[in-house]
């Protein structure tokens, strides 16, 4: 699942925001954010768009495939990252101000990667996707972090609540200007509406241009899966508390979100797109479990000699994750002979080497898995040399 980039290279003692990282930190946490991003670098870069095996695909619209669960755990682990980044500001109100610029300042950073990345390399501001990837973590970063640090558990529980709650109302009920009655379809629903009215057709997703996946309503429930993150981290933080009491009640919490998603499927149906609150439960439900098992194997029992890859992953996701989405594109501004005139350099290479030995299925697979194992020996050379590059 981080020029415009801000770089620092890590020394001991600096304290990153949402860092998890660090000696006293979750193991777990980086573990299961670099399996994600890991997942993240899979499904975005096949060998070829038109052959991919159905799991690492989207769900059409309502629905949910292993692919669908990827954005959201990330926002999970933001959440997870924030209660261990903030908790000591948290409790000396006289620094929430300067804790709150700093928060702001990362969140800037983020958008401001995420907007690079969607103007390189024609830099068209006239055409310019403004929501986005990038763009929906800085604004969930920004309000979990400013909501951590001014309120209570439970008011974040309530909160939490209130904004499953109220989106399923807006996105039911609430009727559609020059639409009609609400409805869920792609480009009529509220949140389309919404975004074209504010944003204009010319800077959302361009494969659509009529509606954005990562548009602005559909932040409100996002803002929804980090604080799932939150009370997990909070929890998990309770240190009167036993371990293996910790990790039973996370799968007993986690089993219930599930449940209650796959309830409210029923009328308000899990969809990525859209992230109805029956998707924020049931892939915020599955993250809580995912966490609880990493937090049991890694920072309890210490099974720790598998971890090595994710790891490396772990502690520099942003980087990876924006670097990632750059590089096919540079890679294609080089050109080179063909049999059919010149060609990029990524689609050059994908046909020589893959193309030829496997079915078109598996070497779209064989190119997203190369991908993956390139990335990772670089930022293995990065770890060795301690070098995590911080936004």
């Amino acid at each position: 699942m981080q020029s415009t980039i801000q770089a620092a290279v890590h020394t001991t003692g600096t304290q990153p925001l949402a860092e998890a990282s660090q000696p006293g930190r979750l193991v777990s946490l980086d573990v299961f954010r670099g399996l994600t991003v890991m997942a993240m670098i899979l499904v975005n870069n096949p060998g070829s768009w038109d052959h991919i095996y159905a799991p690492l695909e989207h769900a059409h619209w309502h629905g949910c495939t292993p692919t669908d669960l990827i954005f959201p755990f990330f926002l999970f682990i933001v959440g997870v990252s924030l209660v261990y980044a903030l908790d000591g500001a948290r409790q000396h109100p006289e620094t929430h101000g300067r804790t709150m610029l700093r928060i702001l300042k990362r969140a800037a950073i983020l958008y401001g990667l995420g907007l690079f990345s969607a103007l390189f390399p024609s830099f068209d501001f006239s055409t310019v996707r403004i929501p986005g990837v990038l763009a929906r973590i800085a604004l969930v970063f920004l309000v979990c972090g400013i909501v951590f640090l001014k309120t209570t558990w439970r008011q974040q529980l309530g909160l939490l609540a209130t904004i499953l709650v109220l989106y399923n109302i807006l996105l039911q009920l609430v009727p559609v200007p020059g639409y009609g009655p609400a409805n869920l379809e792609a480009s009529t629903n509220l949140g389309a509406w919404l975004d074209r009215t504010i944003l204009g057709e010319a800077h959302l997703w361009k494969q659509s241009r009529t509606w954005d996946p990562e548009g602005l309503l559909g932040t409100l429930p996002a803002v929804g899966t980090g604080l799932l993150g939150m009370l997990t981290a909070r929890w998990l933080r309770q240190r009167e508390v036993a371990p293996a009491t910790k990790v039973a009640w996370l799968f007993v919490a986690g089993g219930a979100c599930v449940v209650l998603g796959l309830i409210w499927n029923g009328w308000f149906p899990i969809n990525k797109s859209l992230w109805t609150s029956s998707y924020v439960l049931y892939a915020g439900g599955l993250a809580v479990a995912v966490l609880a098992a990493f937090y049991w194997l890694c920072d309890v029992q210490g099974y720790r000699g598998w971890i090595k890859a994710p790891l490396v992953y772990g502690v520099n996701a942003i980087t990876v994750f924006f670097l990632s989405s750059l590089v096919p594109r540079l890679l294609n501004m080089i050109k080179v002979p063909s049999p059919n005139g010149p060609t990029g350099l990524r689609t050059w290479l994908y046909d020589t080497f893959f193309v030829p030995y496997f079915s078109p299925i598996n070497a779209s697979l064989a190119g997203a898995i190369v991908c993956v194992l390139i990335w990772l020996g670089i930022l293995w050379v990065m770890y060795k040399k301690q070098i995590i590059i911080k936004v």
